[in-house]
C-alpha cells in the first residue's frame, strides 16, 4: 500500500526530532546530515538569505520546507521568488522551488542526490545545485542542460533566478580555525 502525503504529516506529528520524506509513497527518515554538511547548507542559505531578503525578492527555507510535488521532499537550501509564493503555506508547498541546494553529507551518495536535483528540475525548478564538501566542488544543473562544475577560485551564481547574486566558492566551506 502506498503511503500519502497524510501519512506523512501524521507521521511527522508523532516524530517531530524526524526528517522526513514521501518517495515514490514511501517514507524515507532522513539522517542528520553531520556537522560540517549542516554548516555549508547554513553557509549557502545565509549568502542567500542576505542577498535575497533585503530586496524583498522571495523566500530562503532550510531543509525542514518540504515541496508536495510528485514526491513530498525537502531540499536542503530553497528558494522561492516572491512572486510566484507571496504568502508562506502552513504545510507543504505544493509548487517547486526556483532554485533548490542539496549539500552532501557523509552517508548521501552524490548519485541519489543528482537524481533527486533532476526530480526537481522535471517538475519546475530552474537550477539545482549539489555542493560536495568531499571534493569541495558545486555543480550546478539545470534541465536539458550539462552541469557545470565550479571549484574554489570560481564564483557562484545564477541570473535566470538571482541577477546579481555571486558567492565565491571558496566562501562556502567550513572554516578552520587556528
Amino acid at each position: 500500500m502506498a503511503l500519502t502525503v497524510k501519512d506523512l504529516e501524521t507521521l511527522q506529528a508523532q516524530h517531530p526530532d524526524y526528517r522526513l520524506e514521501l518517495v515514490d509513497g514511501k517514507i524515507i527518515v532522513m539522517s542528520p546530515s553531520g556537522y560540517e554538511s549542516d554548516e555549508v547548507a547554513f553557509r549557502v542559505g545565509g549568502k542567500l538569505w542576505n542577498w535575497v531578503e533585503p530586496r524583498n525578492l522571495g523566500r530562503v527555507t532550510g531543509s525542514s520546507a518540504g515541496f508536495n510535488l510528485a514526491n513530498t521532499r525537502a531540499p536542503d537550501v530553497a528558494f522561492v521568488r516572491a512572486d510566484r509564493l507571496p504568502q508562506a503555506p502552513r504545510g507543504y508547498a505544493t509548487i517547486p522551488p526556483d532554485l533548490m541546494v542539496e549539500v552532501k553529507s557523509p552517508t548521501d551518495s552524490v548519485e541519489e542526490l543528482r537524481a533527486k536535483i533532476e526530480e526537481f528540475l522535471a517538475q519546475g525548478t530552474v537550477v539545482g545545485i549539489l555542493v560536495n564538501p568531499d571534493d569541495r566542488t558545486v555543480t550546478v544543473y539545470r534541465l536539458n542542460q550539462a552541469p557545470v562544475v565550479l571549484r574554489d577560485g570560481d564564483r557562484l551564481t545564477v541570473p535566470d533566478v538571482l541577477p546579481g547574486w555571486e558567492v565565491p566558492i571558496a566562501e562556502l566551506w567550513s572554516p578552520v580555525f587556528e
